[in-house]
């Protein structure tokens, strides 16, 4: 009898360890889907898979907004592909701003690595939530909602995000609005601007309509 339940037990831990998948490293040679990429062939996994080095070095914040984010999301990232993560860094220089913009698919956590940020987002009830941030503390910004950076005083500033997904998504308004081709009577009516200052920013960030 003893003998036989060791068998059971024996058994039925074969099948479960044959059945656990560790991960599904992206192949991003296959389409991306609701459900993420296709698996890489397990024989070909290496540790480079699992490792990012993208995110290291600063990037050039020499633009409009006077500041950048570097994304390490499934696209570039390909080992957090199944796993519900990914990541992005976020250089400001002074005065920088990462426009209001939402991500679709995710919930994202701030951290602050040096300098000080404004950070904050719009619930659905209109209010606003927003605070300035100095090293070493995080904020939350729920999946969905419109939401800020700016680096606060005359420095610049870091931040990495960490997102609940591994294509978190992304949609800025500013360029939803001036740097698409919505039409300028519909931008207008829609938004109640001016007309003549939505052909301005259309131009400034390259609009159409």
């Amino acid at each position: 009898m003893l003998l036989h339940i060791v068998f059971l037990l024996s058994l039925l831990l074969s099948t479960s360890n044959a059945s656990v998948q560790d991960f599904c490293v992206a192949d991003l040679k296959g389409a991306d889907g609701p459900a993420g990429f296709p698996c890489k062939a397990p024989a070909t996994v290496t540790s480079d898979d699992f490792v990012y080095p993208g995110l290291a070095e600063a990037a050039n914040v020499t633009n409009i907004i006077n500041a950048a984010v570097t994304p390490a999301f499934v696209g570039q990232f390909p080992g957090v592909n199944g796993l519900g993560l990914s990541a992005a860094r976020l250089d400001l220089g002074p005065g920088g701003v990462i426009p209001l913009h939402t991500h679709p698919g995710a919930n994202e956590l701030l951290v602050v690595i040096h300098g000080h940020i404004t950070a904050g987002f719009i619930s659905s009830a209109n209010i606003v939530y927003e605070k300035t941030l100095k090293k070493g503390e995080l904020m939350v910004f729920p999946q969905g909602l419109l939401h800020f950076q700016v680096a606060a005083g005359k420095k610049s500033a870091l931040a990495f995000a960490i997102f609940s997904s591994a294509n978190p998504g992304l949609q800025i308004l500013d360029f939803a609005l001036f740097a698409s081709n919505f039409s300028t009577p519909l931008v207008t009516k829609t938004t109640f601007l001016d007309p003549a200052l939505v052909k301005k920013l259309k131009a400034v960030l390259g609009g159409s309509g």
